[in-house]
């Protein structure tokens, strides 16, 4: 098998055991199925088209989420023309049947946060990463990410705080 060939097989072999992970990770962020499913179908056509591009297989897994993450940039990128209402009414504001408020609670909390900070606390517990490899994929210093992680697990505690103290 010749390398591109092979670097392709592992990339298509990836996005097919992760693919539920990718769709999770661009739903969190977009709140639409359609939305989500454009945005990782996008991402591995990317993938698969320039897999000649990787350099080391072992950091496929990496270069992969990087790719899905700049998708989900590309989105909010190209949805910043949308009103804020427009917004509102494609995300919905309200849980689906099959949530419980506590899960509408804390993705509502998540929502607060910017995009970087959501994105280090979703991989880290939501996705089961390290630490290390959370650095790796956004190519920041461990410190950085640990940083993040902390003060974004404070700013939820804050705000299911309020929200406990409401109800």
């Amino acid at each position: 098998m010749t390398g591109r060939k092979a670097k392709e097989d592992k990339i298509e072999r990836l996005l097919l055991e992760n693919y539920d992970r990718y769709y999770r990770l661009a739903f969190s962020y977009v709140h639409n199925a359609d939305d989500a499913g454009d945005i990782v179908q996008n991402g591995a056509y990317k993938a698969i088209r320039g897999s000649g591009s990787l350099k080391k297989q072992e950091y496929a897994a990496t270069w992969l989420y990087r790719i899905m993450l700049n998708e989900i940039y590309a989105f909010f990128q190209q949805q910043r023309t949308v009103s804020l209402e427009a917004m509102g009414e494609e995300c919905g504001t309200e849980p689906s049947g099959a949530d419980t408020y506590e899960d509408f609670d804390l993705r509502a909390a998540l929502d607060t946060l910017s995009v970087e900070d959501k994105l280090v606390v979703e991989l880290r517990y939501f996705e089961e990463m390290k630490l290390e490899e959370i650095a790796s994929i956004l190519d920041e210093n461990l410190s950085t990410v640990k940083s993040r992680l902390y003060r974004s697990l404070k700013k939820l505690r804050v705000k299911l705080s309020e929200r406990e103290e409401i109800v």
